[in-house]
């Protein structure tokens, strides 16, 4: 018989304590520990990269802007919007964050938004497995605004659950006047760590520093920190913006928590008043798009809400049972699948992007400023991992796959 969706509570704080001595007296990066069935998440990683716009019109609202340093403060104001998606979307109540499921090499996550911006796309596709790491693209088709990036974690436990984002993103942005060159934005992603751990009720809160520089000269540092001890707030969020050619000359700054609300000052934060403020933002208030994906009947037997479909619905009944057994199918057919290339001395090709051979010229340009490694730390991420346009004009002509394809890689890469 499988284990009742609703567990005894005894059960289930004897199951919560057990996990937390196992990752306590764990070696090494916590994302090659088998999470437990209990605390699994019906969602896949590859699924986060569409954090990064659920405001598409703040994503697109820089390229409509022909001064670099306003287009710098509304790159600042769009990041900031993301933040309150991208890590505090899953647990409203600061107590519900659940382990996503590890995508498989090769899963997918396609859909798209359509507002007052227009058609926004977005393709995420997991191009590492050891280690494992997302790569996504985000594309404004109207002013041809584009997002890239790719990510890793690299999570330890000393005291808490400790998590170092590893890999990073890139903006271009279009200026109004097409004759001129397209600018580029460097971002960092921030470092996190989960708290509520003891009392069985996880929340994220970030930390440290994470910024973003341009190739017009404009850079913004964004700073997190949380409730201590005796004093601080939850989720606060400070951010200056300068040029590398004079740091300290602070030209904005913005102040607030990134789950409720804040505001964005002129010049540095001690001259904040009411005469500065150039504009207030309610992350609370402020829903974001919502994104459309295709039904799972049409969608790429790759997709990850369709391949992942079985283990959710077995998440959503709390069946533990046929969870373990239904992510195990697919867990063997890809162990399966790494073997035979292996054997057959090939690797997996991945399907909208490519690992970049030698130096990158952004990274070059950028990546000095703001304490990145030019190779964009590729060790850890399987590679440099960038959108392929050629893969993507492919894959559109090609269409979908014909009913044996999707039969044999239901088999072959899914165990289904």
């Amino acid at each position: 018989m499988s284990r009742s969706a609703t567990p005894n509570p005894v059960a289930s704080s004897s199951s919560w304590s057990a996990f937390l001595k196992s990752i306590a007296s764990f070696n090494g990066d916590l994302s090659s520990l088998t999470a437990p069935p209990f605390i699994l998440s019906a969602t896949s990683l590859t699924e986060f990269s569409s954090y990064w716009c659920e405001h598409p019109p703040f994503f697109a609202a820089p390229a409509a802007e022909s001064d670099p340093e306003k287009r710098a403060l509304l790159v600042l104001k769009w990041f900031l919007s993301t933040l309150k998606q991208q890590y505090a979307s899953r647990s409203e109540k600061y107590g519900n964050e659940k382990k996503p499921l590890n995508p498989f090499l090769g899963e997918l996550f396609l859909g798209k938004w359509e507002d007052e911006a227009g058609v926004t796309e977005l393709i995420s596709e997991q191009v590492s497995h050891h280690p494992p790491a997302t790569a996504y693209s985000i594309t404004n088709i109207p002013t041809g605004t584009h997002l890239e990036g790719y990510n890793a974690q690299k999570a330890t436990f000393s005291r808490t659950i400790n998590v170092k984002q590893i890999g990073h993103a890139i903006l271009t942005v279009p200026f109004p006047d097409k004759t001129l060159p397209a600018e580029k934005y460097l971002i960092t992603l921030p470092s996190l760590h989960i708290e509520g751990l003891i009392y069985g009720a996880p929340f994220v809160e970030l930390n440290s520093s994470s910024f973003i520089t341009s190739s017009s000269g404009y850079t913004s540092k964004i700073s997190y920190s949380g409730k201590g001890w005796l004093s601080g707030e939850k989720n606060s969020v400070t951010a200056v913006l300068y040029h590398e050619d004079n740091e300290r000359d602070v030209l904005y700054n913005a102040v607030g928590v990134w789950t409720k609300s804040f505001s964005f000052y002129k010049g540095p934060a001690k001259n904040n008043s009411s005469s500065t403020l150039v504009e207030t933002y309610d992350a609370a208030s402020s829903p974001g798009t919502k994104l459309t994906v295709a039904p799972l009947e049409e969608q790429h037997p790759l997709e990850s809400r369709r391949a992942w479909s079985k283990v959710a619905a077995a998440v959503a009944k709390g069946d533990m049972d046929a969870v373990g057994l239904e992510k195990g199918k697919i867990e063997q057919a890809q162990r399966d699948m790494r073997a035979k290339e292996r054997s057959e001395d090939r690797v997996w090709e991945r399907i909208y992007f490519t690992a970049q051979d030698g130096p990158d010229e952004i990274l070059t340009e950028l990546a000095p400023r703001v304490g990145l490694g030019v190779d964009g730390d590729a060790d850890k991420t399987g590679g440099l991992w960038r959108f392929d346009w050629e893969k993507e004009a492919k894959v559109k002509k090609a269409g979908k796959p014909s009913e044996e394809e999707v039969l044999a890689i239901e088999r072959d890469l899914l165990g289904q």
